[in-house]
C-alpha cells in the first residue's frame, strides 16, 4: 500500500511493477539486463473520488494514460532496478500530490475604467498610424 497523503492510499492491488530493458547506449550488458521500470497503475478502478481521478488523468497527459484508465510511469534514469523503482514511485507520489490540489475557480471582473480608456488610446494611435500610411490622392489625379 503506497500512502500519498492522509487521505489517498493506493492498494498495491491497483498497481503493477515491470522491468524492461533500457534503450540507450549501456555496452554489452544493456542487452541482458532489464534495469528500465514501468510502473502502471490503475487509476480507473481505485477507490479514489471522481474529480481526482481526472485531475490524475489530466496531469499525466495523453502519452501516459491507456484508454482503460490506466497512468504508466516509465523510469529508467538510473543504472540500477532500485534506482529507477524508486524513481517510478516517487514521480507517481509527486503526480497524484499536485493532483490533490483543487483548482480555484476565476472570479470574472469586469475592465476598469482606466484599462478601458487605455484600450482606446491605443486603438486610436494605430488607427491614426494607419491613415498616415495611406496616399492622399489630389483632385487632379481622380
Amino acid at each position: 500500500m503506497i500512502k500519498i497523503t492522509d487521505a489517498v492510499l493506493i492498494e498495491d492491488k491497483y498497481i503493477s511493477v515491470e522491468f524492461v530493458r533500457s534503450p540507450g547506449p549501456g555496452g554489452q550488458n544493456v542487452n541482458k539486463v532489464a534495469t528500465a521500470v514501468q510502473l502502471r497503475v490503475n487509476i480507473a478502478e481505485c477507490p479514489l473520488p471522481e474529480d481526482l481521478k481526472a485531475r490524475i488523468v489530466h496531469l499525466a497527459g495523453k502519452r501516459r494514460v491507456t484508454t482503460d484508465g490506466v497512468v504508466i510511469i516509465t523510469a529508467r534514469r538510473y543504472r540500477t532496478q532500485e534506482g529507477n523503482r524508486k524513481d517510478a514511485f516517487d514521480r507517481l507520489k509527486a503526480l497524484i500530490r499536485k493532483a490533490c490540489i483543487k483548482p480555484r475557480n476565476r472570479k470574472k471582473t469586469k475592465p476598469t475604467a482606466a484599462s478601458k480608456e487605455r484600450r482606446l488610446q491605443s486603438k486610436g494611435m494605430k488607427s491614426r498610424k494607419k491613415q498616415d500610411r495611406m496616399q492622399i490622392m489630389s483632385h487632379d489625379e481622380a
